[in-house]
């Protein structure tokens, strides 16, 4: 399911799915979970890449690396080192390539949602 290292990478290169590799199940069992839903809004939000340590998720560190790696694996986020930050950013691209309108109508989804239960 992931792409080989490009020649001359890095042992720090992490493997991602090519884009057409991507599956619709992997996608939205990545988006299902509340905390990687969080990460995926900030990242959208701010549109650019932000580092693992811009986010403040309620939850161990372990776990923090189990969601960011969950999110790599199914193709949402790309993650790439830049010095010592692992830096991420969203594959909106591919995503909306791939599954037309999907990450848009989730975000919306998310915001109203927020916005009811007062979580924004």
């Amino acid at each position: 399911m992931t792409t080989a290292a490009p020649t001359g990478s890095s042992s720090r290169d992490l493997p991602h799915p090519a884009s057409e590799e991507i599956r619709l199940e992997s996608v939205l069992h990545a988006l299902s979970d509340p905390m990687r839903l969080q990460v995926v809004r900030e990242l959208a939000a701010d549109g650019d890449e932000l580092s693992c340590s811009h986010f403040d998720l309620p939850v161990t560190k372990s776990t923090t690396t189990h969601h960011f790696r969950v999110l790599r694996e199914s193709g949402v986020i790309r993650q790439i080192y830049r010095g010592t930050a692992k830096m991420n950013g969203l594959r909106k691209d591919d995503l909306d390539a791939l599954f037309p309108g999907l990450l848009g109508s989730v975000l919306a989804g998310a915001a109203r949602q927020a916005d009811r239960l007062g979580d924004g």
